[in-house]
């Protein structure tokens, strides 16, 4: 009598490394689309808690100690998570896990917020070792557990075996234009080694641009018309309605209607002004500068960052210059005021978007790895905390010629840009006359007309190098590439070509 009955497959399975928050939360994400999950961490109660949670939802994740009870939990080849601080910590991790066992086809995937130059490393140590994979994760604690945006970098093939996954539990996008055929996952394959890291770097990078944009807004319209923060939170909301609908904007809006439970005052009146940062950023500007990438907005957006933390300085200045500050008297009407700032504010948030793309398209030409930027933008526009209805404008305008040199090339941005100038323009000035700060706005505008100057005072630059150190320079009058030096101190000056 032949045997009929079938068996169930077992369900995919997959393991997480860190239990912490992030991973926790990604852990539990896995599966709840049903991937049998097995968590690892050396802090006890780390995995306790991942259990607890599993077990409240009546999810098929547990935990274990060590990682050789990892490798011993998962069917070979295995799939492995790790969500651990960036640096030496992965560097460990990937140790541990050879020397417990794993195998040259069991598939290690970096989600941490680690260094690309570290992440290309690992991928040559670890070659023959394990499968060495990466991925950028965007959206915090919420993200990993509802949906985050996934940059994943590494060897196509491999990419294979881990689109699955991400495609299972990534953000899903809403799709605002007429073209419902937009994937809505938010997650892809950017690239090779350590290119989906070097995006979520930039990624982290516009991040810091568009946060303080949004905090400039705020001071300006603070100090300028006197708005109590709960009006100011009333008219992001407002704005976040409009062509500045963003995550970033909207958790604005809702902070600044928020009162302090202990005081009752504002919350935001509460807050040590004293901001933080993790390095992601500084990451940005110094990867910037090797590139030659014009990136001032961003590194403006770390520095101001940094000259927060210097608070009793800053406290000191104050009192030693503030009968000095120029204060200005307000003669325009409320609402001009209102709509020059949200149009400053939408200027500097599209010039912080073309210095980020820009920066990658620079990077991907100088390390070979043909990034597709209009899949960047896509996968931005759901989970991750730059997310903005004006991604899926960049979307398509990332799809030109014109847009990937730089989006300000491109018709769409240039009409828009045009429309804004005005009252971004009017708002440095009511800035500069209110004493108001706005490293970001400033820095925007400045590249933007820099960007926009055919002829620039570089020439007298390049003669000030060629005078000190003979650097040499080039003439429009000659062919592109070849240097000359003139000699100084001779007389009769003489030129030279180099």
């Amino acid at each position: 009598m032949t045997d009929t009955t079938q068996t169930t497959p077992a369900p995919p399975s997959a393991g997480v490394v860190g239990l912490g928050v992030m991973g926790r939360n990604l852990a539990l994400n896995l599966a709840q689309h049903g991937y049998s999950v097995v968590g690892q961490d050396l802090q006890a109660a780390n995995g306790e808690a991942l259990r607890a949670q599993a077990a409240q939802e009546d999810l098929p994740a547990r935990a274990v100690a060590s990682a050789a009870e990892l490798l011993a939990e998962l069917p070979a080849p295995r799939i492995l998570i790790l969500m651990v601080p960036a640096g030496p910590a992965v560097d460990a991790v990937c140790a541990d896990l050879v020397a417990a066992g794993a195998g040259p086809d069991d598939l290690v995937i970096d989600c941490g917020n680690s260094d690309w130059e570290d992440t290309e490393r690992r991928f040559r140590e670890l070659a023959g070792k394990l499968r060495f994979f990466a991925t950028g994760v965007s959206g915090g604690e919420e993200g990993a557990r509802h949906g985050p945006s996934l940059m994943a970098s590494g060897d196509a093939a491999d990419w294979q075996r881990v689109k699955p996954l991400w495609q299972a539990i990534a953000a899903r996008a809403a799709t605002r234009s007429s073209d419902d055929t937009v994937d809505p996952v938010c997650a892809a394959r950017v690239g090779p080694g350590g290119s989906g890291h070097f995006v979520k770097m930039v990624h982290n990078g516009i991040e810091y641009a568009d946060m303080q944009l949004i905090c400039e807004a705020y001071h300006l319209l603070r100090s300028t018309l006197g708005y109590a923060p709960q009006r100011i939170g009333t008219l992001f909301a407002k704005w976040n309605r409009g062509p500045l609908a963003s995550y970033l904007m909207e958790i604005s809006a809702d902070i600044l209607q928020t009162a302090d439970p202990e005081t009752g005052q504002p919350l935001v009146d509460v807050i040590l002004d004293r901001a933080g940062q993790k390095g992601t950023g500084v990451w940005t500007v110094i990867n910037a500068a090797r590139l030659g990438a014009p990136a001032g907005l961003i590194s403006e957006s770390v520095f101001a960052r940094a000259l927060s933390a210097r608070k009793a300085e800053r406290q000191t200045a104050d009192r030693a210059y503030n009968g000095n500050r120029v204060t200005a008297i307000v003669q325009e009407h409320t609402s001009d005021i209102e709509q020059n700032v949200h149009d400053a504010l939408l200027a500097g948030k599209l010039c912080a978007y073309a210095q980020g793309f820009a920066m990658l398209r620079q990077a991907s030409e100088a390390h070979g790895w043909q990034l597709d930027l209009s899949a960047i933008a896509r996968i931005w526009r759901g989970g991750c905390v730059i997310r903005a209805d004006l991604l899926d404008t960049l979307r398509t305008v990332l799809d030109s010629p014109e847009g990937q040199t730089n989006l300000l090339l491109h018709d769409r941005i240039r009409t828009d840009l045009q429309a804004l100038q005005a009252g971004w323009r009017s708002t440095l000035k009511l800035a500069i006359d209110s004493s108001v700060p706005t490293p970001a706005l400033s820095s925007a505008l400045a590249w933007f007309d820099g960007y926009c100057t055919a002829d620039s005072p570089a020439s007298l630059l390049q003669a000030q190098r060629d005078y000190f150190g003979a650097h040499t320079y080039e003439r429009k009058d000659a062919e592109d590439g070849v240097g000359f030096h003139l000699q100084w101190q001779a007389q009769p000056r003489r030129q030279t070509r180099r």
